[in-house]
């Protein structure tokens, strides 16, 4: 009879092992299941966006208006300008060192802005530029003219002497730069001007 007993407290003391090590399994399952997934990684933060549309103003009694967009974005900085009443042909446009375009001529904004001391020629130019010489480009029988670029030696409003485009002016000339004649280019009358201020 004891061993009878005691078989029958064996076989309980196993089946509540078995029972306990069974619960063990489904809570283990279950944890499992509801491992927090890992964090998402931390977004990136967004490339710094600046805009600025200008008026490009007539001057030297042309009819030269329209509008110059710059933005930038990152490191870059890029320009769109857009202009309507200019003559046929070749044309420069430079930054130039003064956002001042009060007198008739546009001669109030100054020479071609150049703040490496560098000799005037083409921009990328090996034998050096000024960080104003855009450069030039083609006008139709319409009188329709645009030019757009973009680089990362410009920037706005960042407070690098060397850099930095607010301030400035931008001027478009009767001619074309030869990209030879110092300081200027030989570019002939300025015909529309437009300070670059915020």
């Amino acid at each position: 009879m004891k061993h009878l007993q005691l078989l029958i407290l064996g076989i309980a003391l196993v089946a509540t092992t078995a029972c306990k090590n069974n619960d063990k399994k489904t809570d283990m399952e279950g944890e499992a299941v509801e491992t927090p997934t890992p964090p998402e990684p931390p977004t990136p933060p967004a490339i710094e966006s600046k805009t600025l549309t200008i008026d490009l103003l007539p001057k030297s009694d042309s009819n030269v208006s329209g509008t110059v967009t710059f933005n930038q974005k990152g490191d870059e900085v890029y320009m769109v300008a857009n202009m309507t009443g200019l003559t046929e042909g070749t044309h420069a446009i430079h930054i130039h060192q003064t956002a001042d375009c009060s007198s008739p001529d546009g001669k109030s904004a100054g020479g071609h802005w150049n703040p490496t001391a560098q000799p005037h020629g083409k921009w990328g130019d090996a034998e050096g530029y000024h960080k104003g010489d855009i450069g030039n480009f083609e006008v139709g029988s319409d009188g329709v003219g645009s030019i757009s670029m973009n680089t990362a030696e410009w920037c706005m409003g960042c407070g690098d002497d060397t850099k930095d485009i607010m301030g400035k002016a931008i001027i478009v000339h009767q001619g074309a730069d030869d990209f030879t004649s110092q300081p200027s280019g030989a570019a002939g009358a300025r015909v529309s001007c437009a300070g670059i201020i915020e």
